[in-house]
């Protein structure tokens, strides 16, 4: 691959980490509108139908079987645990909670990278996932400390969301790694996006949701989430099948605060200071993590393999 090509699809991943950054606010407003499984599914039929407009409708013989059964599992798995754990959170703050347990995933990207690659591992790699994983403790605890009795208690209000969470951070570390190696340079996104939302269709009506009722800003509010999302999600499934995903993966510990940033405007939120430092930590141990993982310049090659 090109050093021109190889920007142009990590150029697309930098514009889906600005538009991922309204990601939580509007699942968690699209919850709050309609109800969790109902909004999320509305949202993610939106994005598929923008998609097959923009991109067409594809073909299911055009990608290799083991890229739609394997990548596509670990998609809709994601997006499930993503967005019910936004919208089942018990209120909105704990929902920031949930966005940023999710954004380990770029800390954890870089993880799998480096252990895939044949590469010998900077074991700085290790205490900087630590710092990562407490941020996140950091913002569960809150102003009473961490301590395990105290992170406990709290996961234990409400363990489902805490723990699809946490899933879904996993999940989508091991999807951006090895979509790049079993694509082909194929992109099956509008599929994928699909099967989540007939995934969700289908446990909604096995729900005891309430039905479905529209209002002017509650369909606008579910357009724009369907479209931003949609976009941001198919800029990014190019950038992983192309692009640099160590650079990417670190790029994104921006994702985090612009994030909390939006969301606390947008769900008028008042965040404590901890919660602040539980992000900051969250963004320092992915930017460690690149630091020590990046590749120095060759002398003797023109193109170096990041994973």
């Amino acid at each position: 691959m090109s050093f021109i090509t190889e920007n142009k699809y990590t150029f697309c991943g930098v514009v889906a980490i600005l538009l991922w950054s309204s990601v939580a606010a509007l699942i968690r407003d699209l919850s709050e509108l309609f109800s969790p499984i109902a909004g999320a599914a509305m949202m993610y039929s939106i994005s598929a139908i923008f998609l097959m407009c923009v991109m067409g409708v594809p073909k299911v013989k055009d990608f290799p079987m083991r890229y739609l059964l394997i990548g596509g599992a670990l998609f809709v798995t994601y997006e499930i645990c993503l967005a019910l754990s936004l919208g089942m959170a018990t209120d909105r703050h704990q929902a920031m909670e949930m966005s940023i347990i999710n954004y380990l995933w770029p800390a954890l990207t870089i993880l799998l990278s480096v252990l895939l690659s044949p590469k010998k591992v900077n074991l700085l790699v290790y205490p900087s996932i630590l710092i990562a994983f407490a941020g996140v403790a950091w913002c569960i605890a809150g102003d009473q400390g961490i301590s395990l009795d105290i992170l406990l208690h709290n996961i234990a209000d409400n363990p489902i969301t805490y723990l699809m969470a946490f899933s879904a951070a996993f999940i989508w570390a091991f999807y951006c790694v090895i979509t790049k190696r079993i694509s082909n340079g194929k992109n099956a996104i509008v599929l994928f996006f699909a099967a989540t939302a007939i995934t969700l269709w289908i446990k909604f009506f096995f729900s005891n949701e309430p039905s479905i009722h529209f209002t002017l800003p509650s369909s606008l509010t579910l357009i724009i989430a369907g479209i931003s999302i949609g976009t941001s999600y198919a800029l990014w499934n190019q950038a992983v099948i192309g692009g640099n995903i160590i650079l990417l993966g670190t790029l994104s510990y921006f994702t985090p605060v612009f994030s909390t940033l939006f969301a606390s405007v947008y769900l008028s939120l008042t965040l404590s200071g901890s919660f602040w430092q539980g992000v900051a930590l969250v963004t320092l141990g992915s930017l460690i993590c690149f630091i020590v993982t990046r590749e120095k310049p060759d002398t003797n090659t023109k193109q170096t393999s990041n994973i």
